[in-house]
């Protein structure tokens, strides 16, 4: 094939490695640049170039009405997002310093009458909750990610609970679940129960997961509104009793917020203390004083390109979950959020559509499962933004390739530092693979979800290089992945290339994306460098692993090399005569073949986490060889046969 068209390589650092502080500014991509050729998206169904004329033929995952023909693909044209605090006038920015110097709002009029704690609008919920798990809540359990706690059973205080099912307790989630399973008056006795039992266990501030930022920022968001859930019962002395809770909550989160765990945390309190601001009485100066710290912790929290510096898809949920949540909040009280804050929200959705394979589900990386399409379109549809996947995206560190009913996802950066990661994975060079509604090459993901009907003891084995389709070497991950969850040293640096190459005829050229990591060169002076060509067709994906050695280290002795390629569930496997190629058949009936290029091809067995964040047992392609220190090639080739 020849060259129709070269991006510049580009070096990619650890995001927020031994950088200075974030400016309060932003590159928001707008316009066309040279790589942009015409190309079959399977979430939109529609070709670059039928983008900009006629009218797109979206599949059902997504509205059509999310979709807006012409819009240009994001990562292309800069235009400046300021992220300095919102334009106030000189009185409101005394208001705002003096309840940020916490003076309150009765400052400027001290005269005024103090009056009890009430809400003054009713917030209309934007994101449904789970009806399977509502269900559950009203028959005694929480579900989470398959597995059924029995409410009685839960301890409401101490570090007694696994971290993903903290967060569904502590942070309220749950009532997003339970609004959406029934009518309001059947499930207002549940939640008043539960609520009273959280509140009996925790009468006040300590130092148990129930009060980390994080999660008092949530329940906070929970309380403002789903209101009507917790407040509607005929009991006035519980009534004032959640009111209560709910002012004291906002006002030890007015003196906390800058003690985050980490930056989606801090955001999560800054949400929090707006929404108060808007929705509680007396909230002026506390909104005032919210969006400001709102706005510049989003500049801290969001990369150039809208991804977020935890590189976590899961995060990125996250963080459009709140805006979300905080729009429906201004709307409520009728009044226009700061633009920055539309503006961010327009930059976190194309990273977002980048790691979604042709099912509308999400890819496993950093930590996720593969959620549903239908959650990930109904947020997509309470964004209100209409775009386009973001192929190319440097920071964020996810390439993506769209070829006919072919999607082909690349992790060509290095893993978040540690101050930024969430459940941080070793998927330096990862890849997953799908045709259609099918994963082919898929990462067993599930590390977030540990603590469901995933054991916790399995958490950091799904986040090692093994658990991802990837190449190791004597089975070390190519960054530490350490027993306190945290990511250790190893790559700081990748080299990523990504080119398009013409061909002869309709459908005959490629993408051709390389790139390298260092996370081997301290322990064995080695590089690992991986080449990937898609086919415009996406019939044919030709793969090479390169082990190039970086200095005298890498000069002498044996090493035992592994490449896996974890397998997407339901697929039939053959193994080949000639132990070199393995037959795989989809359920949508398309025939593939796997074949190594030197060594033999090994199934094993292996797992995935779907939707619902539960194991599903599948297997891996795994070819071993032992090879000199001095550097190896192995090539290899999955191809469509019919």
């Amino acid at each position: 094939m020849a060259r129709r068209g070269t991006s510049t390589g580009l070096t990619t650092a650890r995001p927020g490695a031994g950088s200075a502080p974030r400016a309060r500014s932003m590159a928001i991509p707008l316009g066309p640049g040279p790589e942009h050729h015409a190309e079959q998206d399977p979430v939109y169904g529609a070709t670059d170039d039928a983008l900009a004329g006629s009218e797109m033929n979206a599949p059902d995952l997504i509205e059509p009405h999310l979709i807006e023909p012409g819009m240009i693909e994001p990562a292309r044209a800069l235009a400046l997002a300021d992220f300095s605090p919102p334009q106030v006038t000189a009185g409101e920015r005394l208001v705002r310093l003096a309840y940020r110097l916490g003076l309150g709002s009765r400052t400027f009029n001290p005269l005024a009458k103090r009056t009890p704690p009430r809400l003054t609008a009713t917030v209309a919920n934007p994101l449904s909750g789970n009806a399977s798990a509502g269900t559950a809540l009203r028959a005694g359990h929480f579900l989470l990610h398959g597995l059924k706690a029995p409410i009685a059973d839960i301890e409401f205080s101490g570090p007694r609970l696994a971290p993903p099912l903290e967060r569904l307790v502590h942070g309220f989630g749950w009532l997003a679940d339970l609004e959406a399973c029934a009518p309001r008056p059947q499930c207002t006795a549940v939640a008043e129960r539960i609520l009273g039992r959280w509140l009996t266990a925790n009468p006040r501030p300590d130092a148990t997961p129930a009060w980390d930022v994080g999660n008092v920022a949530h329940r906070v968001l929970g309380w403002l509104i789903h209101a009507p859930l917790i407040l509607s019962g005929q009991d006035r002395k519980f009534r004032s009793r959640a009111l209560h809770a709910v002012e004291t909550t906002v006002l030890w989160l007015d003196r906390n917020v800058g003690r985050a765990e980490d930056k989606l945390a801090e955001v999560a309190g800054w949400t929090a203390i707006t929404a108060a601001g808007l929705v509680l009485a007396d909230g002026r100066a506390r909104r005032l004083y919210g969006e400001a710290g709102l706005v510049r912790a989003l500049g801290d929290l969001v990369g150039d390109d809208g991804g977020v510096l935890s590189r976590s898809p899961l995060c990125q949920i996250e963080a459009i979950e709140l805006l979300v949540r905080l729009r429906a909040c201004y709307a409520a009280v009728r009044a226009e959020p700061p633009v920055q804050i539309e503006t961010i929200l327009a930059l976190l959705v194309p990273p977002l559509l980048a790691v979604l394979h042709g099912d509308g589900a999400l890819g496993a990386w950093q930590g996720a499962h593969a959620i549903t399409a239908n959650r990930i379109a109904s947020l997509i549809s309470a964004t209100g933004v209409r775009t386009r996947p973001l192929r190319d995206a440097r920071q964020w560190g996810y390439q993506r390739v769209a070829a006919q009913r072919s999607i082909l996802l690349f992790d060509a950066a290095p893993p978040p530092v540690a101050r930024h990661a969430r459940d941080g994975c070793a998927s330096t060079l990862a890849v997953e693979f799908s045709h259609g509604a099918d994963r082919i090459l898929v990462n067993c993901g599930g590390g977030a979800c540990a603590g469901g009907l995933i054991p916790v003891r399995l958490a950091q084995g799904l986040r090692a290089t093994a658990a991802h389709s990837t190449l190791t070497i004597d089975d070390f991950n190519s960054t530490a992945v350490l027993i306190n969850g945290k990511l250790g040293t190893g790559v700081s640096e990748v080299d990523i290339d990504r080119r398009t190459l013409a061909g002869d005829g309709p459908g005959a050229g490629a993408t051709r994306l390389e790139a390298s990591h260092n996370g081997y060169s301290a322990r064995y002076g080695l590089t690992h460098r991986r080449i990937l060509i898609l086919r415009d067709d996406g019939s044919e994906l030709r793969g090479e692993d390169c082990l190039v050695p970086t200095g005298r280290r890498g000069k002498r002795g044996t090493i035992a090399v592994i490449l896996r390629f974890h397998l997407g569930p339901h697929i039939e496997l053959a193994q080949g005569r000639d132990g070199l190629g393995i037959s795989l058949a989809l359920p949508d009936g398309s025939l593939w073949q796997f074949r190594s290029g030197r060594d033999p091809v090994v199934i094993e067995e292996s797992l995935w986490a779907d939707g619902e964040g539960r194991p599903v047992a599948t297997r891996q392609l795994v070819i071993s060889a032992k090879v000199s220190r001095s550097g190896e090639t192995f090539s290899w080739l999955l191809k469509k046969m019919r």
